[in-house]
């Protein structure tokens, strides 16, 4: 493993732990307004997000394993610009973002504010542009000829996207009214 993907796996160790732990603990301290999340989000949505959560996070894991290790860290390019710097920057706004999210949104239901709106949705416009690049990365990354792990992992990154950039930035929005 290059110096450039074990900085990868540090972030995504870290990154990961946060995201897990911010889940974990607004749960833990808001029993109360637990579901509240959901906002104004129809039960017959729910279902299709319950769905898509399981799906992006399954989807996650062939993406970010194929990044990882099938990815040439030093020699990779996108579009003939050194491409793997790129990578990192992208699972760091996905990471963040991810983490940012759920307490900001309890912060939000317990003391609704212009500047939390804001802020949920810089968090959200951000995760979904990660993956978003994360996507264009898969895409156009050259090195090793595409197999069909790198389908997988293109595959798991639409699903990724359909949740981050579709339900997550877009969908939930506008039904979380305050």
């Amino acid at each position: 493993m290059t110096r450039r993907q074990k900085r990868l796996a540090g972030i995504l160790v870290v990154g990961g732990l946060a995201v897990l732990a911010s889940y974990v603990v607004a749960f833990i301290s808001h029993p109360e307004t637990r579901w509240d999340i959901w906002g104004g989000v129809p039960g017959s949505l729910r279902s299709l997000y319950t769905v898509s959560m399981l799906l992006a996070a399954v989807g996650f894991f062939p993406m970010t394993i194929y990044v990882l290790y099938r990815v040439d860290a030093d020699n990779s390019s996108i579009v003939g610009v050194p491409g793997y710097h790129w990578v990192v920057s992208a699972y760091v706004l996905v990471l963040s973002g991810s983490a940012a999210w759920m307490p900001l949104t309890y912060a939000m239901i317990d003391a609704p504010s212009s500047a939390l709106w804001i802020a949920i949705r810089v968090v959200l416009f951000g995760v979904a542009l990660g993956g978003i690049a994360l996507l264009a990365i898969l895409l156009r990354l050259y090195g090793r000829p595409p197999g069909w792990q790198h389908r997988l992992a293109v595959l798991g990154c639409v699903l990724f996207c359909w949740q981050t950039v579709i339900l997550d930035a877009l969908v939930w929005p506008y039904y979380f009214a305050f």
